[in-house]
Parts: C-alpha cells; sequence; structure tokens
C-alpha cells in the first residue's frame, strides 16, 4: 500500500508556516529552554500503572514528567489530547486550559505534529480506560520543520521506508524496537568478543 504523502507544495507551504511560528518564538527569547528535566519514560508508566483503575488512580499521588515527540493533537475547544512518543514508548496527554493557563494553552494549540514537549502533571485514566497524563504544565522543547507523514502510526511505502530511514525511525515504533533490539545483539557480541580478548591475553 502505498503512503499518502503532501505534495512538495504542500509540504513546503507547512515548513514556511512552521519556519515563521518559530521566528517568533526566537523573538520572544530562548525558543528552546533545556531546563525541563523528564523523569519518566511512557513504557514504565504503563507497566506500573495500566493494571489501576480510574477511581483508584484518582485517590494515589501519581506524578508524571516526560518529554517526547508529539504524533497525534487532538484540540476540542478548552481540552485536548496529545499522544508523545520517548525513547520507550507512548502515553497520551490531557490539557485543558483550565489546568496550564490560557496562555499555555493558546501555545499549545499553535504546536505541530513532530514538536518535542515536556509534559508533567498527574496519572489519570480517561472515560475508554486509557492511561494518560492530566497536564499542569505543557512546555515546548524543540520545534519540528518538517512535517510527518499524515498516518501517524509509520510509513507504510517500502521505498519510503528506506530512503527515509530517519523518518520511519521517528513514526514507526516496531522499527525503533527492531533497531534497537539490533544494537543490544551487536552490544552483546562484541562484550563476548572482548572478553575472549581480555582472557587469552591473560592466559
Amino acid at each position: 500500500m502505498t503512503e499518502t504523502v503532501a505534495t512538495p507544495l504542500d509540504e513546503n507551504r507547512l515548513i514556511s508556516e512552521r519556519r515563521q511560528k518559530l521566528a517568533k518564538l526566537r523573538e520572544q527569547g530562548n525558543p528552546f529552554p533545556n531546563d525541563f528535566k523528564p523523569k519518566d519514560y511512557s513504557a514504565l508508566l504503563h507497566q506500573k500503572y495500566d493494571g489501576f483503575s480510574k477511581e483508584e488512580l484518582a485517590t494515589m499521588d501519581t506524578s508524571a514528567v516526560v518529554a517526547g515527540r508529539m504524533m497525534l493533537k487532538r484540540v476540542m475547544g478548552k481540552a485536548s489530547f496529545a499522544t508523545i512518543a520517548d525513547a520507550k514508548g507512548r502515553i497520551q496527554a490531557y490539557i485543558s486550559k483550565e489546568n496550564i493557563g490560557e496562555e499555555a494553552y493558546e501555545a499549545f494549540k499553535h504546536s505541530d505534529s513532530g514538536d518535542i514537549l515536556g509534559i508533567s502533571g498527574s496519572l489519570m485514566k480517561t472515560k475508554t480506560g486509557e492511561l494518560s497524563i492530566d497536564a499542569k504544565e505543557v512546555r515546548l522543547i524543540s520545534k519540528n520543520i518538517r512535517p510527518l507523514p499524515e498516518k501517524f502510526h509509520g510509513l507504510s511505502d517500502a521505498e519510503a521506508k528506506y530512503r527515509k530511514r530517519y523518518l520511519d525511525l521517528i513514526v514507526n515504533e516496531e522499527t525503533r524496537k527492531t533497531f534497537e533490539i539490533r544494537a543490544q545483539v551487536v552490544a552483546g557480541i562484541r562484550n563476548f568478543l572482548a572478553e575472549i580478548g581480555r582472557a587469552s591475553c591473560r592466559e
């Protein structure tokens, strides 16, 4: 199946719009602050808290601080949802004007897919039972200039996957996991051979 992608004209227009947003951020000061420190990984949060009910989470002290690439954004009036992808997986964030303030919420509404965001808040579950971060703070860490594919879950065009491997690694979680496993296997082989070499030198 061929991946649906933006035409060159559309992509150039989106890139131009994002560059204009970045220029406005620079006018306001440092566009890429480095003082946001993530403390949690999405996969570990799911592993630890997926088994709790919505009511149980509401009575627990479940703070979470994550940073990752925004893969999906759904703006619905005074509240929105965003899917954040970090090095270990993905987690949803619930972002409301009431919790983060009007100025921060307006800034979030103008964020784009692919932007790196820092999210801090407490864990909750939605009506559908999805573990989410009820955001108390949303920070833009890095602006993404080039638009991601329309299908945020990954490229399906095999040629595009190999031609734009970096993009496949960004949007396709399975590809990233494969690369991580491959890196671990290679590291294991290197350590094994290095240990054999050290043992030979000791003999």
